[in-house]
């Protein structure tokens, strides 16, 4: 496996980088991600000039990307600056556009904000447990269901919606007006959505949808594994020089052995994580993928709490103040976990040989 990224992708992550960088100090990430929309539109406009939703559609549906690698350069620079946008639910709803083959254009202009609404209250994670109802109504559809803690979906224009047509699982558009959305912050920045349809139009993308469906939880998968890899880099980084600087019985606390055995035991989750990562990213699209992407979530869920917790404690007190970075990727890696399946539930879905 070649783990170097492509001459183009090397200079999508370093445009990124900077533009986030740039734009997204922690305090402004901070003033915008805690308070509905919980998003800064004038930049998720120049994160689409720049290209960036492009990377997630393929070329023959107007886009430059649209592979694991792809994502995860975008959501590998996202996460280390924690950046707030609602790109996880682009990502998932382009990868069902693609696969009913439709319009992707105001997706990846960035015209239009998207969601998906796949889970539900007594199904957050399982696509199999969907109760949403679609029924025949004249030449359209009508939706009936309630969504739960769809990411994005406090900012969207559309739902990619995951609804029962008959019995199977189908694909539906729904433009958020004809719901009722109930946005709210998350506790580690960022936004989400109860979505309550009753009798909405809807559109229908794809009839038979298991498998785009599940395609597009595996890309989300890879997408947050992506951002931990970025969040984990950062803190980590952040922990060293702290080492370095602070001094207690008037030497560097860096210089304490016990302190250098846990930063290198950061250092390695950390890079467990980003090659579970690597190999989930390599296998989104195939037969493999649902495996990997369990395997990543389940390692990933571990390592994030591990470096977010190390962090914290040997950073002391200020770790936990409001003003220092710290405490809010703490937060972010931590809450990483619950976003589509914690960690005991993707260890099921592999000790039960889910798609092996």
């Amino acid at each position: 496996m070649d783990f170097n990224l492509t001459e183009d992708r090397r200079m999508l992550a370093d445009s990124l980088g900077r533009f986030l960088s740039e734009q997204y100090p922690v305090e402004h990430r901070n003033k915008v991600a805690y308070e509905l929309p919980c998003h800064d539109a004038a930049k998720w406009e120049a994160m689409a000039e720049l290209g960036v939703m492009g990377a997630l559609v393929p070329e023959a549906a107007g886009g430059f990307g649209g592979t694991g690698f792809d994502i995860s350069v975008v959501f590998e620079a996202a996460g280390r600056v924690l950046c707030p946008e609602p790109l996880l639910g682009a990502t998932m709803a382009a990868r069902v556009l693609v696969a009913a083959g439709a319009d992707c254009e105001d997706l990846v202009a960035g015209a239009a904000k998207y969601a998906a609404a796949f889970g539900e209250i007594e199904a957050p994670y399982d696509l199999a447990g969907v109760s949403c109802v679609a029924i025949a109504k004249g030449d359209g559809y009508t939706l009936s269901g309630r969504k739960a803690a769809v990411y994005g979906g406090q900012a969207a224009d559309r739902f990619v919606v995951a609804a029962k047509l008959d019995g199977k699982l189908a694909a539906f558009e729904v433009e958020a007006s004809a719901a009722q959305v109930v946005g709210y912050p998350m506790m580690d920045g960022g936004g989400a959505a109860e979505v309550l349809l009753d009798d909405a139009p809807a559109k229908l993308l794809l009839a038979d949808a298991a498998d785009a469906l599940e395609d597009a939880v595996n890309a989300g998968i890879v997408a947050l594994c992506a951002e931990a890899v970025g969040a984990m880099e950062v803190t980590l980084n952040t922990t060293v020089d702290y080492l370095k600087t602070r001094k207690q019985f008037g030497v560097p606390i860096g210089k304490f052995q016990v302190l250098q055995h846990r930063a290198v035991d950061m250092l390695t989750e950390l890079e467990q994580a980003r090659s579970i990562t690597i190999k989930a990213a390599s296998d989104l699209g195939t037969d493999q993928a649902s495996r990997s992407a369990s395997m990543a979530k389940n390692l990933i869920g571990r390592a994030a709490r591990q470096v977010a917790e190390e962090a914290i404690q040997m950073h002391g007190g200020i770790a936990m103040t409001w003003e220092y970075p710290i405490s809010h990727f703490g937060k972010r890696l931590i809450m990483l976990d619950a976003q589509l399946g914690d960690q005991d539930y993707h260890l099921s879905r592999v000790m039960a040989g889910y798609a092996a």
